[in-house]
C-alpha cells in the first residue's frame, strides 16, 4: 500500500512513480518494506470484470456534484420573481389600455432578466469548467496497479489508497492500515485523529492526516454519508452573503410600504378623481412601477457573475460565491510559508555531521531514507535529488513512522543485514533536541540565513509512542535552502498597501520564517514568535496575534485556536494553505483559501482555490470582491433613491387628492438615463476601497433624504404649475415641468455617487444629461415620451426648485457623513 508524505510544515507534495504491484502471497514490497507489517497481504482489488459487472448493476459513485445551478434553475431564478409577476401583471395591464410607450418598462425587465440569465449562464460554464480542473481524483487500486480516476467512476467494492491529505470520497472499512489516523471533526466536530485498524470503517468527507492505508467501498452514489453534504457545499450559491441578504431585507421593506401606497392611489385615481379611466390606469401604474427596484436584484447578480467570469480567467475557482464578498472584507490574511512565499522544490545546500558521525554511513542513512518512502514530500525529494538511493542492495525497513504535523517529525527502521539493525528520526531539531542543546546555537544562526535545518537522529527505542523521540542521539544537520516566490513580495506590499495585515503562521521554526519574510520586505517580519510559547487564553493570544506577524512551529489546533483568538477582537480572517494541517484553519476561518495543487481535503473545505498555485491571484480577488461591494453600495443608493421619491409622491398625491403627475413613459425614461444606464457602468467598474459591513444601513442613510428631498421637490414644481397652467393640455405642461425638476435632481444624485470624477464618470454623466436634452428639443422625441416644456416661467422655475434641491442634497450628504458614519 501506499502513503502520501508531507514535510514539517504539513504540505503534501506530488506523488513520485508508485513501486509495481506485488503478488498477493509476498509479506513484503521489496522495494519500500516499510509500507506493509510483515503480517499484511496486499490486496490487489477489483478484476476489470468485476468492475464491469457493479457498473451494469449500476453500483456507481455517480453522485451529480455540481459547481453551479442548472441552466433551468438559472432561468427561474432570473424570471419567477416576486417583482417580476407585479411588473409582468402591469405589463399586460398596459399592452391593452395605453400606448406603447407607456408599456416599455415591460421591455426593460425582459431585457435586464435576459442579461441575468446570459450573464450567471456564462459564469456556470467557467464554474464548470474549473471543478473539472480541479477535481480530486482517488487513487484506486485494480488488476494489482494502481491509478488515478475520477470519483464518480468508483464502484462498489473497490479498493481506494489512502495517503495524509487524501479525503475519503465514500463510506467503506479500511483494508489496509499502516498507523492510519483520520480526522472525522468535518463530520463529527471531534478535532483529535481515530487511529484506524483494518475493519474499521471510514466515512465520505473525512481525511487523512497521518499514516497511509486502503479501504474498500462500501456505500456508493446517494448513500454515502456525505454524499448530499459534498453536492451543496459545491453548488454555486449566494446564500450567506450580507450583500444578498441586505438587498432581500430592503425588498422586504419596500414590498411593505407598496401595497397599501400602491392601493391608496388606486383608490385615488379611479374613484375619487373619477377621471377617464384609461388614462387614470396609466396613471396609477406609473407611479407603481417606480417603487420597485427592479434592476438593483439584476446588477447585482450580474456583478458577482462577471466577477466568476474574470477571476476563472485567472485559474480561481470560487466554490461558494459569497467568498468574493467576503475576501473584499479581508482585514487579516493568515499564510503558511511553504507553498505560498515559498516554491515547493528545495535544495540540499549541505549535510553537518553531528558528534564524529561517520560521513559517509550519514549519507547512506539519508539515501535509504528516500528510497524508502515511494511519495516524498519537498524535504525528502531534495535529500534525494542530492543523495540518490544506493546501487546495490538496500536496507530493509522494518518499521515506520510516518510524519505528523502535532509531531514534527518522522522515523524508521532499518534492518541493515548482518545482524545490524537502526532506527532513525529526521524532523525539527528544536524538537527532537532539548532546549540547551549547543547544536540549538549553530542551527539559530543558520535559521536567520532564512535557511530551513533538519535533524538526522538516532533513536534509541522503539519508534512507536509518545517518547520515541526521547533521548535521540543526534547524528547530523540537513540544511536546505528554500525557493522563494518572485512574486510573493510584491503580494505582500499589495496587502500592505490596502491596510490588510498578513500573518504568517508555519510549523518551521519562526526565526527560519521570520528570516525568509523579512527578504520578502513583510511588514514586523522581525517579530516572531514560537507557538509553543504562544498563550493558551483566547485574550491574551488574540493580543499576541495583534503584537506578531511571524509564527513558528504551529501545530494544526493552534491554527485554528490563533483564526478565532483573532475573530474575537472582530477581525475578519483569511487563510490560506495546502496542507493536510490546515483544514481545520480554513474551514473556522471567514475565508478559506486553498491552493490547487493542496490536499484534497483543504480544497474541499476551502470556499477559493487557487488553481494556479499561485498566491499573487490573491490581489485579484480581493479586488473583485471590493469592486462587487464597493459598487453595488453606489448603485443601490441610485435606485433605492427613486424607490423613495416614488413612493413620497403617490402618498403626496392621495394626500392632496390630485393626478398622479407621471405616465409610465416618463419614468422610464428617467429611470434609464438616471439609474440604468449609470449603474451598469457604476456597478463594474474598478473600486479599490475595503469594503465595511451594516450594507442596509450604509446604503438608506443616503438614499432615504436623497429620495425625500427629490419627492418634495417635484411635488412642490408641480403643485405651482397647476396654479400657472390652464386649458385642456394643462396636465401635459405640468408633467413636463416635474419631469424636468425630478431630473435635473436625480441627475445631481447620480452625480455625487460617481464620485471622485474619473474622465469616463463624467462623460457618463454629460452624456445622460445630453441625451434628455436631445429629447427635449427633438420633435419626434417630444411627442413619443408626451414631454414639452411650454412658454419660460415654468420651465425656469422647475430649474431653480432643482438648484435648490441639489444644495440641500449637498448640505444633507455632508450632515449625514458626520452624524451617521458607519
Amino acid at each position: 500500500m501506499t502513503q502520501r508524505a508531507v514535510d514539517s510544515s504539513g504540505k503534501q507534495k506530488p506523488r513520485r512513480p508508485r513501486p509495481a504491484p506485488i503478488d498477493a502471497g509476498s509479506e513484503l514490497d521489496p522495494v519500500h518494506p516499510m509500507k506493509l507489517p510483515a503480517s499484511a497481504v496486499r490486496s490487489s482489488g477489483l478484476t476489470a470484470a468485476e468492475v464491469a459487472e457493479r457498473v451494469a448493476r449500476g453500483e456507481v459513485n455517480d453522485v451529480p456534484v455540481r459547481s453551479s445551478r442548472s441552466i433551468g434553475e438559472i432561468v427561474r431564478a432570473n424570471v419567477f420573481t416576486r417583482f417580476n409577476l407585479i411588473i409582468g401583471v402591469l405589463w399586460l395591464v398596459m399592452l391593452f389600455v395605453a400606448p406603447f410607450q407607456d408599456s416599455l418598462f415591460g421591455y426593460v425587465i425582459i431585457a435586464n432578466t435576459g442579461i441575468g440569465i446570459v450573464q450567471e449562464w456564462r459564469a456556470k460554464k467557467t464554474l464548470d469548467g474549473l471543478a473539472v480542473i480541479g477535481e480530486a481524483k482517488p487513487t484506486i487500486r485494480r488488476d494489482g496497479a494502481a491509478a488515478e480516476i475520477s470519483t464518480s467512476e468508483i464502484v462498489l467494492g473497490d479498493l481506494v489508497e489512502l495517503g495524509p491529505g487524501d479525503k475519503v470520497v465514500v463510506d467503506g472499512a479500511v483494508a489496509e492500515a499502516d498507523n492510519l489516523e483520520i480526522d472525522e471533526s468535518l463530520l463529527t466536530g471531534e478535532a483529535d485523529p481515530v487511529l484506524k485498524q483494518p475493519g474499521d470503517p471510514v466515512m465520505s468527507g473525512s481525511f487523512v492526516v497521518a499514516g497511509g492505508g486502503a479501504f474498500s467501498a462500501t456505500k456508493v452514489g446517494r448513500e454515502a454519508y456525505a454524499a448530499q453534504l459534498a453536492e451543496e457545499a459545491s453548488r454555486f450559491t449566494l446564500v450567506q452573503s450580507e450583500l444578498r441578504s441586505g438587498i432581500s431585507t430592503i425588498l422586504k421593506y419596500i414590498t411593505w410600504m407598496m401595497v397599501p401606497t400602491a392601493i391608496g392611489l388606486i383608490i385615488s385615481q379611479l374613484v375619487v378623481k373619477k377621471t377617464d379611466l384609461k388614462d387614470s390606469i396609466a396613471r396609477t401604474v406609473g407611479g407603481i412601477v417606480p417603487m420597485i427596484p427592479e434592476g438593483l436584484v439584476l446588477l447585482t447578480s450580474v456583478a458577482f457573475a462577471i466577477g466568476v467570469v474574470r477571476l476563472g480567467r485567472k485559474q480561481c475557482l470560487v466554490q461558494e460565491l459569497p467568498a468574493i464578498e467576503g475576501l473584499a472584507r479581508v482585514d487579516v490574511v493568515c499564510l503558511d510559508k511553504t507553498g505560498t512565499l515559498t516554491e515547493g522544490g528545495m535544495d540540499v545546500t549541505e549535510v553537518r555531521t553531528l558528534g564524529g558521525a561517520d560521513d559517509p554511513y550519514i549519507r547512506q542513512v539519508l539515501a535509504n531514507l528516500g528510497a524508502s518512502d515511494p511519495r516524498p514530500n519537498a524535504s525528502l525529494q531534495a535529500i534525494i535529488d542530492a543523495y540518490p538511493s544506493p546501487n546495490g542492495e538496500a536496507w530493509r525497513c522494518t518499521e515506520a513512522l510516518p510524519f505528523s504535523s502535532a509531531r514534527k517529525y518522522s522515523g524508521a527502521a532499518f534492518d541493515e543485514g548482518s545482524g545490524k539493525a537502526s532506527s532513525w528520526l529526521l524532523g525539527a531539531p528544536d524538537v527532537l533536541l532539548p532546549d540547551h542543546d549547543p547544536a540549538l546555537g549553530e542551527i539559530e544562526q543558520l535559521n536567520q540565513e532564512g535557511l530551513r535545518v533538519l535533524l538526522l537522529a538516532r533513536a534509541r527505542g522503539e519508534l512507536e509512542g509518545p517518547q520515541s523521540a526521547a533521548g535521540a542521539e543526534p547524528a547530523a544537520l540537513v540544511v536546505l535552502e528554500q525557493r522563494l516566490r518572485p512574486d510573493a513580495g510584491q503580494t505582500l506590499r499589495y496587502f500592505a498597501d490596502q491596510r490588510v495585515a498578513t500573518k504568517v503562521i508555519s510549523g518551521d521554526n519562526a526565526v527560519s520564517v521570520g528570516a525568509v519574510a523579512g527578504k520578502l520586505g513583510l511588514p514586523g517580519a522581525e517579530h516572531t514568535l514560537d507557538a509553543r510559547r504562544l498563550p493558551t487564553d483566547p485574550d491574551d493570544m488574540a493580543t499576541a496575534m495583534e503584537e506578531n506577524a511571524v509564527f513558528g512551529r504551529v501545530t494544526p489546533q493552534q491554527k485554528r485556536e490563533m483564526v478565532a483568538a483573532l475573530q474575537s477582537r472582530g477581525h475578519t480572517v483569511a487563510m490560506t494553505g495546502d496542507g493536510v494541517n490546515d483544514v481545520l484553519a480554513l474551514k473556522d476561518a471567514d475565508i478559506g483559501v486553498s491552493m490547487g495543487s493542496g490536499s484534497e481535503a483543504t480544497r474541499a473545505v476551502a470556499q477559493i482555490v487557487l488553481l494556479n498555485n499561485s498566491f499573487a491571484t490573491l490581489p485579484s480577488v480581493v479586488a473583485e470582491g471590493r469592486r462587487v461591494i464597493g459598487n453595488i453600495t453606489r448603485v443601490a443608493t441610485l435606485f433605492l433613491t427613486k424607490t423613495v421619491y416614488s413612493v413620497l409622491l403617490a402618498i403626496l398625491v392621495v394626500c392632496f387628492q390630485v393626478e398622479y403627475p407621471f405616465l409610465p413613459r416618463h419614468l422610464t425614461l428617467l429611470s434609464t438615463l438616471t439609474i440604468g444606464v449609470p449603474a451598469f457602468f457604476l456597478a463594474l467598474a474598478p473600486n479599490k476601497e475595503r469594503a465595511r459591513p451594516h450594507f442596509v444601513r450604509r446604503v438608506m442613510r443616503y438614499s432615504v433624504p436623497s429620495g425625500v428631498i427629490a419627492g418634495i421637490a417635484t411635488f412642490a414644481t408641480y403643485l405651482i404649475a397647476r396654479h400657472y397652467y390652464t386649458g385642456p393640455h394643462a396636465l401635459d405642461a405640468e408633467t413636463s415641468a416635474a419631469t424636468l425638476t425630478l431630473f435635473l435632481v436625480s441627475m445631481w444624485v447620480l452625480a455625487i455617487i460617481a464620485r471622485p470624477y474619473t474622465w469616463w464618470r463624467i462623460v457618463l454623466v454629460a452624456t445622460m444629461g445630453a441625451a434628455f436634452l436631445i429629447v427635449l428639443v427633438v420633435p419626434w422625441l417630444q411627442g413619443f415620451f408626451a414631454l414639452k416644456l411650454v412658454g419660460a416661467v415654468m420651465p425656469w422655475a422647475a430649474v431653480g426648485i432643482a438648484v435648490v434641491a441639489a444644495t440641500a442634497l449637498e448640505f444633507t450628504w455632508r450632515l449625514v457623513s458626520r452624524r451617521f458614519p458607519v
